[in-house]
């Protein structure tokens, strides 16, 4: 092979071949950040959406709960049941069996549900939920790190400043949203 064509494939090479296949790079890299800052987005939708009804549910059972067993209670209060007379017993038996009737009923659909264990359900959600947007922010600051990477070394920075890759910032959290979100709050409202 004659010299001359060498050089000019070589040459092609480092003006085509070189800049393009950096340019894919950037725009790549590019993109991995917009992928992993949408699995941020969606994370924090799922927590907008999910812990106050979360909370919420937790609420209303809690004072459902709380409602049918102190009525079951209630109606044991009071004077004992001998010194009743016959009208105040046939009332007991019947709030007592309208009582124990909510309560086997909710017992049968839900056996398992008690305001404590729907607590827990809502403590395990919380963590899950911000562990794995935890996992999302890091996947995403380790994009913008290899892009930023790319787009400022050279010979990249070349073809990046030529058609306009500005670096990207790390994602960054205000002091507030650092803070695990107030429960007490939520179940104050």
């Amino acid at each position: 092979m004659d010299l001359s064509i060498i050089l000019i494939l070589l040459a092609a090479l480092i003006v085509i071949v070189i800049p393009v296949t950096i340019y894919n790079r950037l725009v790549r890299n590019r993109n991995q950040i917009d992928n992993a800052f949408g699995a941020i987005d969606a994370m924090l939708k799922k927590r907008y959406d999910l812990l106050p009804n979360l909370v919420e549910t937790v609420k209303r059972y809690a004072a459902h709960e709380s409602q049918t067993l102190t009525q079951l209670t209630g109606l044991r209060a009071g004077k004992g049941y001998q010194e009743l007379d016959p009208t105040a017993k046939a009332g007991f038996d019947r709030e007592f069996t309208a009582a124990a009737r909510s309560f086997f009923a909710l017992a049968e659909n839900y056996p398992d549900l008690k305001a404590s264990e729907n607590f827990l359900q809502l403590q395990r959600t919380l963590n899950e939920t911000e562990e794995q947007l935890s996992a999302a922010r890091r996947t995403y600051n380790a994009a913008v790190t290899e892009y930023n990477n790319s787009a400022q070394t050279f010979p990249s920075s070349l073809i990046a400043g030529l058609f306009g890759f500005g670096p990207r910032k790390v994602l960054e959290i205000p002091q507030e949203e650092r803070a695990t979100p107030d429960l007490k709050k939520m179940f104050d409202n």
